[in-house]
């Protein structure tokens, strides 16, 4: 194998990017759903996006510059994270144009608000799931907001869901997900192949959970 050097230092900002978003791949969506201050719904996708911590449970998701989403969060200290799915795939490309910050997203592109549980923000409908969230904290990168919110409630449609008799142990299905993610330029990734493995272990080591 012959590798390719790439000299950062000499790099452009924008060729940087290009590069690390098309090899760190796949990256999963946060469709993230704000409230203005004013009280003008925002819906925008952010595929700088993962789970930080389950105790307590906290997921982040990155704002690439000021945008309305952080604006919004900063404001009123509360978001929703929605899944991507793929029968959604229209609506949130459509999501990730550069709207003015008057214009909500939700009726620019007909989808359907639903109450949320525990924060004054409206989940989507057309996602299977929805995670609620109240502002944990954000940190300051270069250009970049890193965005940590502290999971407060979690619903998730129950057609995606294995049989159970724990409702604390329902598991949802990845073929019934169908999550979309994001690779590099103007690529998506779609579901695909689910394989199943089991974690090696190792002879007297701490079990896992």
């Amino acid at each position: 194998m012959t590798r390719h050097e790439y000299d950062l230092p000499a790099m452009r900002p924008g060729q940087i990017y290009r590069l690390l978003t098309a090899v760190v791949v796949p990256r999963p969506i946060a469709w993230v759903s704000t409230r203005s201050a004013d009280g003008v719904d925002n819906l925008a996708p952010h595929s700088f996006y993962s789970v930080s911590c389950a105790r307590p449970p906290i997921v982040q998701f990155t704002s690439v510059g000021a945008k309305d989403t952080l604006r919004n969060v900063r404001e009123t200290r509360e978001f929703v994270v929605h899944l991507t799915p793929e029968r959604a795939f229209d609506a949130v490309n459509g999501t990730g144009s550069d709207q003015p910050p008057h214009v909500s997203e939700f009726d620019h592109l007909g989808l359907t608000r639903e109450d949320a549980r525990l924060v004054g923000v409206p989940r989507v409908r057309e996602s299977p799931v929805a995670i609620e969230c109240t502002l944990h904290s954000t940190l300051e990168l270069g250009d970049s907001t890193v965005v940590f919110g502290k999971v407060v409630h979690v619903a998730v449609d129950a057609d995606t869901l294995e049989p159970f008799d724990d409702p604390h142990a329902a598991h949802p299905r990845y073929e019934a997900l169908a999550p979309l993610a994001r690779l590099g330029r103007d690529e998506w990734g779609l579901p695909g192949e689910v394989r199943s493995a089991p974690r090696p272990r190792y002879p007297g080591g701490r079990d896992g959970e």
